[in-house]
């Protein structure tokens, strides 16, 4: 975990992270955050791979993001509101996670000037891909989205369900079918 960690912070305030969280496993197909629930922690991704994901009433699936190792995961909206998640976050793979209870997290920002600044640094990288993600939603065909999937996520595509691709650009399952029959055939 700690190297990890190296990538994206010093040692020292590494020592303080772990101070305040703790290690958990998910199993794949289990909910780190469920819709309807009060959010009220974040975690970095040790392991693992996780979606962002709404189901409608009838049950249809639509994949808001995808979230690798190395990266962290939290409801934010919902829990800097303190109301109900509108989506689930789910994991896709088994994963090992660093959770950090919402107001430890909340302390270190109002205290330490680089907890803020590492927050902003997360808060735009997620402004910058939910940006990219809802223009190439509105402007780019559906084969183009998956060729642009394919290079963003390059080792995603045989891990997870074709399903969850789909949902993720926006299509129905038998559409990919026929981009990718026309693209490796």
């Amino acid at each position: 975990m700690r190297a990890a960690l190296q990538k994206i912070l010093p040692d020292d305030k590494i020592d303080i992270l772990l101070s305040i969280s703790k290690v958990l496993s998910i199993q794949a197909n289990e909910y780190f955050v469920h819709e309807g629930e009060v959010p009220k922690k974040i975690a970095f991704i040790h392991t693992g791979l996780f979606r962002y994901v709404y189901i409608h009433e009838k049950g249809y699936e639509y994949t808001k993001s995808l979230i690798t190792k190395h990266q962290f995961i939290c409801s934010y909206s919902a829990m800097i509101a303190q109301t109900p998640s509108h989506f689930y976050i789910e994991a896709l793979e088994d994963a090992e996670l660093l959770v950090v209870p919402y107001q430890k997290w909340i302390d270190l920002v109002k205290n330490d000037l680089f907890w803020t600044q590492l927050l902003l640094g997360f808060v735009e990288k997620g402004f910058i891909t939910k940006e990219k993600r809802e223009r190439d939603l509105l402007l780019l065909s559906a084969e183009k989205r998956y060729l642009n999937f394919l290079k963003e996520f390059p080792d995603i595509d045989q891990r997870i369900p074709q399903t969850i691709i789909a949902s993720y650009l926006g299509i129905q399952p038998e559409s990919l079918s026929r981009i990718r029959k026309k693209l490796f055939s």
